[in-house]
């Protein structure tokens, strides 16, 4: 399995919001948000593990700012960090009005998701390969996550 780059699997989705996305305000669902989120991570995830990911765990996802009927939504995603068998993705998302204007961001999130095999259990995934000091930033802070994350469950499991 030959190391991948952030930059092989990075995916960038647009899709303008309509009136099917919001509220009676005109202001878009932050559930709609989140399954745009969930959508660029399982495909930037695909792409560098190679094969079906799904969603183990949301680390973080914040909302800055509103999105509104008529914004062009943009979507980014690019791999942080890789263990054996899962990958954090790290989710931008702005918007910027329809008719132009300036780009907003909107929210972040953070998601591990985990590599599927054929028999739907966990599997193996490329290293990462970074050549850039924002990739090493992104992964040194994706491992204190990480760490954060383990101590956490480890916590909660202790008042059992």
């Amino acid at each position: 399995m030959n190391p991948k780059r952030p930059s092989e699997s990075a995916v960038t989705f647009a899709r303008t919001m309509t009136q099917l996305d919001a509220n009676m305000l005109g202001n878009v669902h932050g559930g709609v948000i989140m399954r745009e989120v969930d959508s660029a991570a399982g495909t930037t995830a695909l792409r560098h593990a190679g094969r079906p990911c799904v969603t183990a765990a949301i680390d973080e996802l914040s909302f800055f700012a509103p999105v509104h009927v008529g914004d062009i939504l943009v979507v980014s995603a690019r791999v942080n960090d890789v263990g054996r068998t899962s990958l954090e993705v790290g989710v931008r998302v702005e918007a910027e009005p329809l008719a132009g204007g300036d780009r907003r961001h909107t929210t972040s999130a953070y998601l591990v998701m985990v590599a599927l095999g054929d028999d739907g259990h966990p599997v193996a995934v490329p290293e990462l390969l970074t050549d850039s000091e924002e990739d090493e930033r992104r992964r040194r802070q994706a491992r204190v996550r990480r760490q954060i994350r383990a101590e956490r469950l480890e916590r909660l499991r202790a008042h059992d």
